[in-house]
């Protein structure tokens, strides 16, 4: 059954800004059925590494925050610590990130609460008894809000070939133990014939896995827990997964972990997916390179599986822009994502959270 996406372009003019076209699309997508009035709305989104530029700007959450509050929330907005060494990875690290890159109270109007506690660790434990895992752990607040809308920036993504609402729900709303639960089948290994022995993974990895006691380094591999980091920071393409396995692995584990999160949520969710600066890597980094396509819109659905579809195919549909990393793959219609990650099958998420009930891979768009 199609699922219908709602979908603005970037289009403005004096008489119809973006800020007004952003509010018709929440309300189109039924942003006042989400939550009842008072409920708590986790407004969960990805605050951006320091030195990433590519998150999405503050100013459009404040539009969302008005539009809770407008219905009768109360907004709060939030995201879990990060496994990886970096700028997000404990509260107080987090929230002074999250206030730098202009998510602060006095932009957006509402409060920003890290959903895991100070170091990750307060989560509660949720029971969907689904293949790879019967149960989860998932950020506390996030689990005691009443309601839940995902905003997220739609992107590539090394592990899961881009990165929408699902990652953005099943990844990022998990706590520390739910991530590395997620990470612990995505081992990468080092190729000696590329490795330089430079030791930027060693300065890059948080658990200590990596070191270069001579010519190229070396992988603890009890110590690694596949945060997968070492990866993209590798200046000689040197470190990469073990593509067989892992990865249709490591995508069910995050579809899961989406259940999970939507397991209280039950006609309490919406899905926002900003379409714009499409880089070709994670916010988690401290650096975006150039957007491999060009900026198209915004979309939005009460459906998780339906509006990350819709994203890639738009996406999909553009000619990749001149002077970006892709290299392959740069016609209309061409897969850019398999361009960037070769490797990775990023439909296999969709199809796993199709098969579990998540939502549906058909859609028709409905524009705003």
């Amino acid at each position: 059954m199609e699922r219908t996406v709602y979908f603005t372009d970037l289009r403005a003019s004096a008489q119809d800004n973006l800020y007004a076209k952003l509010g018709r699309l929440l309300e189109a997508a039924g942003i006042a059925r989400v939550f009842s009035e008072k409920d708590l709305v986790a407004i969960k989104l990805h605050f951006g590494e320091m030195g990433n530029t590519a998150f999405i700007r503050p100013i459009f959450l404040r539009r969302i925050v008005e539009q809770v509050r407008q219905h009768g929330g109360n907004p709060f907005l939030t995201d879990a610590n990060t496994l990886y060494a970096g700028t997000r990875s404990d509260s107080p690290s987090h929230l002074t990130t999250a206030i730098r890159n202009g998510f602060a109270h006095s932009v957006i109007d509402a409060p920003v609460i890290i959903a895991d506690g100070l170091r990750g660790k307060t989560e509660t434990a949720v029971e969907i008894r689904r293949k790879r895992f019967k149960t989860v752990y998932i950020g506390k607040e996030i689990v005691e809000a009443e309601a839940f809308i995902s905003v997220a920036h739609f992107k590539g993504h090394e592990l899961s070939g881009f990165g929408g609402a699902i990652k953005n729900t099943g990844m990022g709303c998990a706590s520390r133990r739910g991530k590395l639960a997620q990470h612990s089948t995505v081992s990468p290994r080092i190729s000696a014939e590329n490795c330089i022995g430079c030791g930027e993974c060693v300065d890059h990895c948080s658990q200590g896995a990596l070191s270069v006691p001579g010519e190229v380094a070396v992988m603890d591999t009890d110590r690694c827990i596949g945060c997968g980091e070492c990866i993209l920071i590798c200046p000689s393409r040197a470190i990469e997964i073990e593509w067989d396995q892992a990865v249709p692995v490591f995508l069910e584990n995050m579809v899961e972990y989406t259940e999970g999160v939507l397991r209280n949520k039950k006609d309490k969710a919406l899905f926002i997916n900003f379409i714009t600066n499409i880089s070709p890597a994670c916010d988690c980094y401290g650096h975006n390179d150039a957007p491999i396509v060009r900026d198209i819109g915004i979309v939005a659905s009460r459906d998780p599986v339906a509006i990350d579809q819709a994203s890639a195919d738009l996406v999909n549909g553009e000619t990749a822009l001149a002077g970006s990393c892709l290299t392959t793959h740069l016609r209309a219609g061409e897969d850019k994502f398999k361009g960037l990650y070769p490797r990775v099958d990023w439909a296999h998420q969709l199809r796993y959270a199709e098969e579990i009930g998540l939502g549906s891979r058909a859609y028709r768009i409905e524009k705003i």
